[in-house]
């Protein structure tokens, strides 16, 4: 098996797209979301990519049945992200590298970004995620550190206390794990929270708590913190995508010209 390798959620249903079309399968510029996923983990070095569907799971297999680097994960039952994690416990409870756990609804997701993810990561360090800091934190989990600086956990919007809400710095959702501890760390999972969801969240204060070393970077920019969840948000991302392959396909002209 690869030395690392990705997990990305992308089960979810699209109840506020007002669609039947599996939410990782709208378009961004011509391309179904997911897509841009895939491909920031394959530039970023992933040689096998564990795809967790659930909701139109035929419907998004079919859009990437020739891709050889997937390897196809179902959850019968969305109980959360930590939850969906699990259901890779088959193929991944043994495995001894690196895993990487992305969001399918987060196109805006840079190989760049995974990069550094990746050179952050030390031997030593149990997980080690990126975060973002943003004007308006609504709606992202807060990321709580201590007075040293040090990261304590994450607080779902949704389970944050006042003081909690104030705090700028949010999870993305960008993970790298030391694959073992995150299969040990998952089993320990309550849904405890306001959802009763199985939160991959939870995951991290779990493994501080056992006193393992996490590292959370600030290597996210504003705009790549957002993911699609409904209809404006596609049309902004779409707007930020349109840019980036502009700048990209002028850059492509200076290197030919």
């Amino acid at each position: 098996m690869a030395e690392r390798v990705a997990i990305i959620l992308a089960a979810g249903i699209s109840i506020r797209m007002n669609t039947d079309i599996p939410k990782v399968l709208h378009e961004i510029c011509g391309r179904p979301m997911l897509s841009y996923v895939l491909d920031a983990c394959r530039e970023a070095g992933v040689a096998e990519i564990y795809v967790v569907v659930g909701y139109g799971a035929e419907q998004v297999r079919e859009r990437f049945g020739d891709a050889e680097d997937i390897i196809w994960v179902h959850q019968a039952e969305q109980k959360g992200t930590a939850h969906a994690v699990l259901c890779c416990k088959e193929h991944l409870g043994n495995f001894e590298g690196e895993t990487l756990v992305l969001c399918g609804d987060g196109p805006l997701v840079r190989a760049e970004m995974l990069k550094t993810l990746i050179e952050k990561h030390g031997a030593e360090t149990a997980v080690t995620l990126a975060t973002a800091v943003l004007d308006d934190p609504a709606g992202y989990g807060r990321i709580v550190r201590d007075a040293d600086g040090n990261i304590q956990g994450i607080v779902e919007h949704k389970d944050c206390t006042t003081e909690q809400l104030s705090i700028k710095e949010v999870n993305p959702s960008y993970y790298l794990f030391n694959n073992k501890i995150l299969f040990e760390a998952l089993d320990k999972v309550k849904p405890g929270n306001v959802k009763k969801e199985y939160y991959l969240t939870d995951v991290l204060s779990i493994i501080i708590a056992a006193g393992h070393k996490v590292v959370a970077i600030t290597a996210v920019r504003p705009e790549e913190a957002m993911s699609v969840n409904n209809r404006t948000q596609l049309s902004e991302i779409s707007e930020i995508m349109q840019q980036r392959l502009k700048i990209k396909n002028a850059k492509l002209k200076i290197q030919e010209g």
